[in-house]
C-alpha cells in the first residue's frame, strides 16, 4: 500500500484529516518541528521534508500545509503534491493578507490573543455540524500559541511566484478564508469550505483516491 504524506494546516493537527477515508493508501501524519526566530517559509519547509523518507514521495498539505508542500514540490521535482484549501503562490492571497503584512499587525499582536481571535473566527473556516465544530475548537485550543504567530508572519511574508509542474489543487467554492475567485485550481470541490475535509470528506476522499491510484 503506498505511502501518503500528509502535512496540517495553521494550528492544526492530523484531526483535520479524521474524517477522511484513507483506505486507499497508508498514511503518514507529519509532526510540526520548531522554528527558527523569523524563519522563512521557504527554510521552515525545507527542514521539515527531512520527515519524509522517500525519494519521490506522495504529498497532502491543507491549508498553511499546502504552502508548506508547495515549496518542497519546487525542491525536489520527483514528488507528487497535492495541496487542499490552500494557495501555491502569494498572488493568491486575497487582499485583507496583504493588509495585513504591509500593516504589520501581527508583530504586536500577543501570541495569546492571535489564538484566542483564531478560535472566535472559525465561522469563517467552516464545521457544518457540531461534531466537526467541535474538533476544529478543540484542534486551535491544542496548538502552541507562539507557532501560531511565527506562522502567520511566515504566510504574509511568503512571496513564491512558481507554480510546480508536480502540484495538483483542490479547492472549495465556498471557502471564505481562500475565496475561490482568488484561485486557479485544478479540481474544486462545490460547497467545500476552507476545513471541507470536515465539512466535505467524502468528495475529498474519492478525489484523493482517483488522483494517488
Amino acid at each position: 500500500m503506498k505511502k501518503v504524506y500528509f502535512i496540517s494546516g495553521l494550528g492544526a493537527d492530523k484531526r483535520v484529516f479524521s474524517f477522511l477515508d484513507l483506505s486507499f493508501c497508508k498514511p503518514i501524519f507529519i509532526d510540526w518541528i520548531q522554528p527558527e526566530i523569523n524563519e522563512p517559509l521557504e527554510s521552515y519547509a525545507n527542514r521539515l521534508k527531512e520527515c519524509i523518507t522517500e525519494p519521490s514521495p506522495v504529498i497532502v498539505g491543507i491549508s498553511f500545509g499546502g504552502m508548506l508542500a508547495t515549496e518542497i514540490a519546487k525542491a525536489n521535482p520527483q514528488s507528487k503534491v497535492i495541496i487542499i484549501s490552500s494557495n501555491k503562490v502569494a498572488a493568491e492571497l486575497p487582499l485583507y493578507f496583504k493588509m495585513g503584512k504591509y500593516l504589520s499587525v501581527y508583530r504586536w499582536i500577543p501570541a495569546r490573543f492571535a489564538k484566542s481571535l483564531m478560535l472566535r473566527s472559525t465561522w469563517i473556516l467552516g464545521g457544518k455540524n457540531a461534531e466537526q465544530k467541535e474538533i476544529l475548537h478543540n484542534i486551535i485550543r491544542d496548538s502552541e500559541t507562539r507557532f501560531v504567530k511565527w506562522a502567520i508572519s511566515a504566510i504574509l511574508n511568503w512571496k513564491n511566484k512558481e507554480i510546480p509542474a508536480n502540484l495538483t489543487h483542490i479547492h472549495g467554492t465556498a471557502d471564505k478564508l481562500l475565496p475561490y475567485k482568488y484561485i486557479k485550481a485544478d479540481f474544486a470541490v462545490d460547497g467545500g469550505t476552507h476545513v471541507m475535509t470536515l465539512d466535505n470528506p467524502k468528495e475529498v476522499s474519492v478525489l484523493l483516491k482517483k488522483l494517488l491510484q
